[in-house]
């Protein structure tokens, strides 16, 4: 590419970093180019963002914002877990 060109793509690539937008790149079968476009789309339009994203987590990470006590009690696991330890009282240390 030219220096102009250049010049222009980092012109632009600043404009969209400063409106909070990253340019990324994804391979997937052609048939989900579509699909992936009306994703990206539905991010990008405030009135469906928030909407979009929070089917996406709940799809794709249904355990995020858990602590590691809620992911364990959480799994499908055949187990019996007790999670309460009693507190022992804080000891005295000599310096």
């Amino acid at each position: 590419m030219t220096s102009s060109v250049n010049k222009h793509v980092a012109e632009h690539r600043k404009r969209l970093k400063q409106r909070g937008l990253v340019r990324i790149e994804v391979r997937a079968p052609k048939e989900d180019a579509g699909l992936l476009r009306d994703i990206a789309g539905a991010l990008a339009d405030p009135a469906r963002a928030v909407q979009t994203r929070r089917l996406l987590h709940e799809h794709f990470n249904p355990y995020a914002g858990l602590g590691l006590k809620e992911l364990l009690a959480a799994a499908p696991l055949d187990l019996e877990l007790d999670f309460e330890r009693p507190v022992d009282p804080p000891r005295e240390i000599d310096w």
